[in-house]
């Protein structure tokens, strides 16, 4: 009985360890330095930046006013206005944006939104199509490099995506954006130092016109941005990350508006990997896939608090476990993993976010798992399974 007990926590404690391992390995690899890449000598290819709203009247006027600087004769900028009740298609018009209205509230959802636009775009199709979310802020240059970047590599592009506290914001907020700087930033800079892909993240994506067409957009999935990216990489056009270009947004005020998104992206997240990981790593080895293996490994890294809980869970049994029957193998893995954990945090922060949040907020890290302990019991009971715009703060 012993024995098997022994074997049975082993197992356990490896699960955990294998992410671990990996975000350590992306967070060593990041650390590195790394040149920027040059814009490069092609032409600046005709760019349609397609930006899809929902309710958005009260900040889509500073969504576009970020864009449109940046286009040159020939470009389009398209808003879908999207189920929208409110007048987010006039403030678009009178912006200068081209704007198409769809309405369907059965098939609710940003995937929706993006077929539409890029089915009005059809008609006269761009060479390349940025993705724009209606709620954030385009870095200057952003458009030039992302859209040149696409037509060089001829496959996706991934900008740099940020989202910020916003002023006064306490410390739950404040670790959210490490954790968000730490998927968003640190990772996937980790994973291109080996010319790795990364996961495309909704907004400041560039998609090649005829790449689209590999994929079907038409779903409500709560990631859609994830899903697309591994659909395209199976597809033989895994997604390049080019934090030259910067796209912002920034973190709902209100309490409520935060919740309600982080239940969207995590449940999302922890759908996806339960259900897509196993299929896309047997595809990726029946294709000899190593981009689309890589992506589902990164996948499988779950959001930071997660990993937190999980691997404070082990670690309870498996020192349970040692005290009273003298297992002490995998009392020794959870710790070291436990250990791992702690060291990749404190490189990240060291390296990428020492001026955004004092080390003093990480201490309060743990807490902050443990409040979304009933986030993680709802994915179990009742998870999230449909579309909900997460709440603005002038809603």
């Amino acid at each position: 009985m012993i024995s098997v007990l022994a074997w049975l926590l082993g197992i356990l404690a490896l699960i955990v360890l294998l992410p671990v391992l990996l975000l350590l390995g992306q967070v060593l690899l990041a650390c590195l330095p790394r040149q920027a890449q040059p814009l490069g000598g092609n032409r600046r290819p005709q760019v349609a930046v397609l930006v899809p709203a929902h309710d958005e009247a009260s900040i889509i006027h500073a969504t576009l006013a970020s864009i449109a600087p940046q286009l040159q004769a020939g470009d389009r900028l398209l808003v879908v206005a999207d189920n929208c009740t409110d007048d987010t298609a006039q403030l678009a018009r009178e912006a200068g944006a081209e704007v198409v209205e769809r309405h369907d509230l059965r098939l609710r959802g940003k995937g929706y939104a993006l077929d539409f636009g890029v089915r009005h775009l059809a008609r006269q199709p761009p060479e390349v199509v940025i993705v724009i979310d209606a709620d954030c802020r385009v870095g200057e240059g952003a458009i030039e490099r992302l859209a040149r970047r696409c037509h060089e590599v001829a496959r996706p592009v991934q900008a740099l995506y940020l989202t910020h506290a916003p002023a006064g914001a306490g410390t739950k907020v404040q670790i959210a954006e490490f954790a968000w700087r730490v998927k968003n930033l640190v990772r996937p800079r980790g994973w291109a130092r080996l010319g790795l892909p990364c996961q495309l993240m909704g907004a400041g994506m560039a998609f090649g016109w005829r790449d689209l067409a590999l994929v079907d957009l038409a779903n409500g999935h709560l990631v859609e941005d994830v899903k697309l990216g591994l659909d395209l990489c199976q597809q033989g056009k895994p997604p390049v990350f080019c934090p030259e270009a910067l796209v912002t947004s920034q973190f709902p005020a209100s309490q409520q508006g935060l919740n309600s998104q982080r239940t969207r992206w995590e449940h999302g997240h922890l759908g996806l990997m339960l259900s897509d990981a196993p299929k896309r790593a047997l595809a990726a080895v029946r294709q000899g896939n190593g981009s689309l293996l890589a992506m589902t490994l990164d996948l499988l890294v779950p959001p930071l608090a997660l990993l937190v809980l999980a691997l404070l869970g082990v670690n309870l049994v498996a020192w349970a476990a040692y005290l009273l029957f003298g297992v002490a193998a995998p009392a020794w893995i959870a710790l070291w993993a436990l250990a791992l954990l702690g060291l990749a945090v404190m490189l990240a922060w060291a390296r990428f976010c020492r001026e955004l949040i004092p080390f003093s907020v990480l201490l309060y890290a743990p807490f902050y798992a443990a409040r979304k302990v009933p986030m993680y019991l709802g994915f179990l009971i009742k998870r999230q399974v449909d579309w909900v715009r997460s709440k603005r703060d002038e809603d």
